[in-house]
């Protein structure tokens, strides 16, 4: 959990990529994004390069901590990591070579992986599409509240072709395999061994106000998720969207972090925008190094239910993006 302006959002642990957005909105607190504006060029600029710096921690630290080593999870978390991190933010244009920190150094530890830590970032620079769809992927949805208080999110997968073979015996051991490393110099908590999980990229996602129920969200997309996840967040605590504007709002999505499948590629300074952004930005974005894509739709999809305890009521949202949608009962 983090705290983020009052808000306490909550997700899963570092076996997931949930602790990326938490790292995210610690760095971003360190910025008046409201002052920039909803999808100025600055405003996803400066998102974009946050989301860099922790997408580097999430493909070098995290994995499953039922195995040794330990991830350094309370210094990845820290405020005053996160302080540290956003100076290295560059404002004049994308920076494609961002490493992962030292967390260990706010827990008062040595980093066993320091050795590790001055590598170069390969990546490869053509954009294609069965690259993005295997960016995104599987992965469904479902979030829920009933009168009593209690609410849930969860994001089910699993189950596309193909899965990893074990050898030539024909059996599919687990889709999610893919996500393994077997270099640990790419990543020494998530190497593959007997009985381990995959460090994966599902990533349901609750936040509180005052000990309450305020947000439940979640949403398909591989990769994707806790870049869309933490703009519709912001989308409605910085700038006011109703649940629903939020769900459908013009998301930007980075690929420049390793993908979680196939063959962990990168795609340095990749951007997709919205088609609804304007030109203005699109050559201002180019200006500082953007390689941009375009869809029409980029939100997602996110499902959600926003708590309003001042009137009692819920708000559901669905992006209008496929085959989700909202039910009352």
């Amino acid at each position: 959990m983090t705290s983020y302006k009052g808000t306490d959002v909550y997700k899963l642990r570092e076996w997931t990529q949930g602790p990326v957005m938490l790292q995210t909105l610690n760095i971003l607190e360190n910025f008046d994004l409201k002052s920039m504006g909803y999808n100025s060029t600055r405003y996803i600029h400066t998102v974009y390069q946050a989301m860099n710096l922790t997408y580097a921690d999430r493909d070098f630290y995290y994995g499953d901590p039922y195995f040794p080593p330990a991830e350094p999870l309370q210094g990845l978390l820290s405020k005053e990591y996160a302080h540290e991190r956003s100076g290295l933010s560059s404002q004049e244009r994308n920076n494609p070579e961002y490493l992962p920190g030292d967390p260990f150094l706010f827990e008062g530890k040595e980093n066993p992986w320091k050795n590790y830590l001055p590598r170069t970032h390969s990546g490869i620079s053509v954009f294609d599409e069965q690259y993005y769809r295997d960016f995104v992927a599987g992965t469904t949805s479902v979030i829920a509240a009933d009168t009593a208080g209690w609410v849930v999110s969860v994001t089910p997968s699993g189950g596309w072709i193909p899965a990893c073979i074990a050898g030539n015996t024909g059996v599919g051991m687990s889709q999610r395999m893919q996500s393994f490393v077997i270099d640990p110099a790419e990543n020494p908590f998530n190497v593959v061994e007997p009985g381990k999980r995959p460090r994966v990229t599902l990533t349901p996602s609750l936040a509180l106000r005052d000990g309450k129920p305020y947000l439940a969200f979640a949403k398909q997309g591989g990769d994707e998720q806790d870049q869309l996840l933490l703009q519709f967040f912001l989308n409605i605590v910085e700038f006011g969207m109703t649940v629903q504007e939020a769900c459908e709002s013009a998301g930007f999505i980075s690929h420049q972090m390793y993908s979680s499948f196939g063959d962990h590629e990168r795609q340095p300074g990749s951007l997709v925008l919205n088609t609804r952004i304007p030109e203005q930005t699109r050559t201002e974005l180019q200006e500082k190094g953007y390689k941009l894509q375009f869809r029409e739709r980029t939100s997602g999809p996110v499902n959600a239910i926003l708590f309003d305890t001042v009137n009692s009521t819920f708000w559901g949202g669905s992006s209008n993006h496929g085959e989700d949608y909202g039910i009352g009962w």
